[in-house]
């Protein structure tokens, strides 16, 4: 009996057939007084510590301290800080005239309220060895430490430390509406695909140039694609790379590519019977091809990643360490020394066990199915077995926590607290791995180097320690550096003044005007 044979349609060519027959239907959008922004990124609720990222990106919400596009601290609501002789206290000196969006002034007794909702909630600033925050002031506010603690101030700018005024907290430190700081305020919230900031008047910096901007969710990135190509939204963040030679075709759409602080990479469970041995971890990243998945996959050459840290953090990011080089004979060789036989199939056992995985990512990153599916190929070609499941984001730190996660291809944001130092303690650090560093794997010279980086005031010893985790961490491969993330973005041609934060906390919406008709 012959087979039927079924033909994939190519991406893009789906698209052109979608826009030809969508395209007249759609109704572009021309309001000068709204801005339109899409993203795959769902919200549910107005709280910093569960969705504050988006909150910072629309400019609702504000925090202490600002991150400029290298990664430097910068005065945010608070001017200045500094830090007591000992190590241990340190005062945030605060913009004065400075009004929440329910009209109050912002003052020490709201900063330190905030900060104190902050830390009833997971977050990263849970993560400091903070024993008091109290007024100093009507302008001033100190944090006292248990210890030195060298990246609280990048602590005070992440999203989950925003500045809300008291009337935004329930009781309970609950937020029912979200009243920030920011040039932009909350007029429609609509979860989870929708949110509607108009221009706060009252703003203490320079006002926005364009009235309303509105969120929204799309979880298919053609979809998203099709909707920037339509008109119908002006910017669309993280795109999928089938669609970008389509969109480099419009002339009315401009692409953007930006370089930020986030590797794609497996994380892998070290004590699973498959992989806690560090040749078999090894043998795994030999048999990737990334200079091919850069290129054919991201279209973006000299994106492999052969280290974790992006070359974005100097410190971290070593340059003397050799590329990952693509090496499937070597991979064999590596498993055959472990005890791996080919089996009729061609997968690999051992002891009646096959050499068979399951990898799970996420579809907010469009891109990480598709290299999940050709690490899959590359893998079965050294004779590993690998399963690719699509889940919800939550469901990797889930299965990191229960010990069921097996691989799964993730984008870490090292850039998701200023100071890297804070993401590598809350991956490596702390007595283990955090939920979105390794699963089963601890090493108690990581870890102690980690908590000494934190206290150390000597920038010769931080460079030090810092080379010493990068070189164990890359040596050991609990974690596989695949590729350096490039973020794509389409936006309008009627948008101008666009720039991208590659910190990914601000959408700068405020700095934007539209083109005259």
């Amino acid at each position: 009996m012959r087979r039927k044979q079924f033909f994939a349609i190519p991406l893009p060519v789906l698209l052109v057939g979608l826009c030809l027959g969508l395209l007249s239907a759609c109704t572009p959008n021309q309001d000068p007084d709204l801005l339109t922004l899409g993203g795959p990124f769902e919200f549910t609720s107005q709280d910093p510590a569960r969705d504050g990222y988006i909150y910072t990106r629309m400019q609702v919400a504000e925090t202490l301290v600002e991150v400029d596009d290298k990664g430097n601290l910068l005065p945010g609501l608070a001017t200045g800080w500094a830090l007591s002789d000992d190590g241990l206290t340190w005062t945030f000196a605060l913009r004065e005239g400075v009004r929440f969006h329910d009209g109050s002034l912002m003052d020490a007794a709201a900063v330190v309220n905030a900060l104190r909702m902050a830390r009833m909630k997971p977050g990263v600033i849970t993560k400091a060895p903070i024993t008091h925050i109290v007024e100093t002031s009507k302008t001033s506010i100190a944090i006292t430490m248990a210890q030195p603690y060298r990246p609280l101030p990048a602590i005070m700018a992440h999203f989950s430390s925003a500045i809300l005024s008291p009337a935004s907290f329930t009781d309970e430190a609950q937020v029912e509406w979200m009243y920030g700081t920011g040039p932009y305020k909350i007029r429609s919230f609509e979860p989870p695909h929708r949110l509607v900031v108009s221009r706060f008047d009252d703003y203490w910096g320079e006002s926005a140039h364009i009235a309303n901007a509105a969120y929204l969710t799309g979880h298919r990135a053609e979809s998203r694609a099709l909707q920037v190509m339509a008109g119908q939204t002006d910017i669309i963040y993280t795109l999928d790379p089938a669609s970008l030679e389509l969109l480099q075709r419009q002339k009315h759409v401009t692409v953007h590519s930006d370089v930020i602080p986030r590797t794609i990479q497996i994380k892998l469970n070290a004590s699973h019977p498959l992989m806690t041995e560090r040749d078999a971890r090894l043998a795994m990243s030999l048999a990737i091809d990334r200079v091919n998945i850069s290129k054919q996959v991201m279209r973006v050459t000299g994106s492999e990643a052969n280290q974790l840290a992006p070359p974005a953090f100097a410190d971290w990011h070593l340059d003397t360490l050799p590329p990952l080089h693509h090496d499937p004979e070597k991979a064999r060789e590596l498993l055959a020394q472990l005890g791996w036989k080919p089996g009729d199939d061609g997968i690999l056992q051992r002891d009646g066990q096959r050499f068979q995985l399951e990898m799970i990512t996420y579809a907010d990153r469009p891109e990480l199915l598709v290299i999940a599916t050709v690490i899959q190929a590359q893998w079965r070609e050294v004779g590993i077995d690998l399963k690719v499941t699509v889940v919800n984001t939550s469901a990797i730190p889930r299965k990191h926590l229960d010990g069921t996660l097996e691989t799964a291809l993730v984008a870490r944001n090292y850039g998701n607290i200023a100071n890297p130092l804070g993401v590598f303690i809350a991956d490596f650090g702390n007595g283990g791995s955090g939920e979105w560093g390794a699963t089963g794997w601890y090493n108690e010279q990581v870890s102690t180097l980690l908590n000494s980086l934190s206290t150390t005031t000597s920038e010769a010893q931080y460079r030090q320690g810092v080379q010493q985790v990068t070189h164990i961490l890359t040596q050991e491969m609990p974690v596989i550096p695949v590729i350096y993330y490039t973020q794509q973005t389409a936006v309008s041609e009627r948008v101008l003044n666009f720039t991208f934060d590659p910190y990914e906390r601000n959408y700068r919406i405020a700095e934007m005007r539209f083109r005259e008709p």
